[in-house]
């Protein structure tokens, strides 16, 4: 009588939930961070539908109070301020997730490679880590987007990318050569792996809470970054961003002339999800390093310290 064996699909898909369920099990940074950025990325997503109005058009009077018809109020120049943050959702997460894609795949060929082969090598990609560290980055972006003039998204994109991987592959390196020295790493060695398998198949998996916090920390950094350059009218005013918004915000004097919704809106937006990143960045390092894992693994320690110090007396 035959076996049947299970489905691979619905065996995948278990794993998948039980890696899902350890990773937020006992994990509030996990599970705030992770609402509040699906509630952005929804509204990024679903912002032609969830959009009252065109983010672009005059809509109606110059700074409206948040009303019925426009909720977060509108801009000075009649803009609604509720669609235009939706839109601005698109741009401002398409700048820093592109970014931070470029920028992590930088620094993981390059803190791999100098951190596995060592030598010559090293040396070499170590210096040229070392002269992007010695400069300041935002002075850097500032001057850069200056010499070009009024940059949009891509440009902005390309530089934040290029400006931001040091700090990331100074850390994979460091990993990489605490690794590299591991029984199964001389195993494949032995048994004549090649060099781009043994990083790609062995060392790299080990690696991955280690890159998935550094892209969402150089995230983070790129969303402020350009939200920055944005307020001082170094980017593409005429784009709809969240730094587009603060520009136009600033620039009308909103705060002075009472109209805070101009103002606060796409502030609140940045800051929420950049803390939502910051709380998923916070929980992966939770969960990686053993030193900080809290919630019920914390529970379990003291209930297991409590029954040996009972044991043996102490209280």
């Amino acid at each position: 009588m035959s076996v049947q064996q299970p489905n691979p699909l619905v065996k995948k898909g278990k794993e998948i939930l039980s890696t899902l369920h350890a990773f937020f099990h006992g994990n509030p940074p996990a599970i705030i961070g992770t609402v509040l950025i699906s509630i952005v990325l929804i509204g990024a997503l679903m912002a032609p539908v969830l959009a009252s109005h065109d983010p672009n058009k005059r809509v109606a009077r110059p700074h409206v109070a948040p009303n019925t018809e426009h909720v977060l109020g509108t801009t000075r120049s009649g803009r609604d301020v509720y669609s235009q943050v939706l839109y601005g959702a698109r741009k401002s997460l398409a700048v820093a997730l592109s970014a931070g894609v470029i920028a992590m795949t930088l620094a993981v060929a390059i803190g791999v490679t100098s951190g596995y082969m060592g030598g010559k090598v090293d040396e070499w990609l170590n210096f040229i880590t070392n002269v992007f560290l010695v400069f300041p980055q935002l002075p850097l972006l500032i001057v850069l987007a200056a010499f070009l003039g009024q940059v949009g998204s891509l440009v902005i994109t390309i530089l934040l990318g290029v400006t931001s991987w040091p700090w990331g592959a100074r850390v994979i390196r460091s990993q990489t050569m605490a690794i590299r020295n591991k029984e199964f790493i001389i195993s494949a060695e032995v048994m004549g792996e090649s060099k781009i398998r043994i990083i790609l198949v062995e060392i790299l998996p080990n690696l991955v809470s280690i890159v998935f916090g550094g892209f969402l920390g150089t995230v983070i950094y790129a969303m402020g970054s350009e939200a920055g350059l944005g307020i001082l009218g170094l980017g593409d005013a005429t784009e709809v961003s969240w730094g587009s918004m603060l520009y136009w915000a600033q620039t009308s004097s909103s705060l002075y002339t009472g109209a805070w919704w101009e103002m606060i809106v796409p502030a609140t937006a940045l800051a929420i999800t950049g803390g939502a990143l910051a709380l998923i960045n916070m929980s992966i390092d939770q969960v990686s390093n053993p030193k900080l894992k809290t919630g019920p693994h914390m529970k379990l320690w003291k209930k297991l310290k409590r029954e040996a110090d009972q044991r043996r007396g102490l209280l």
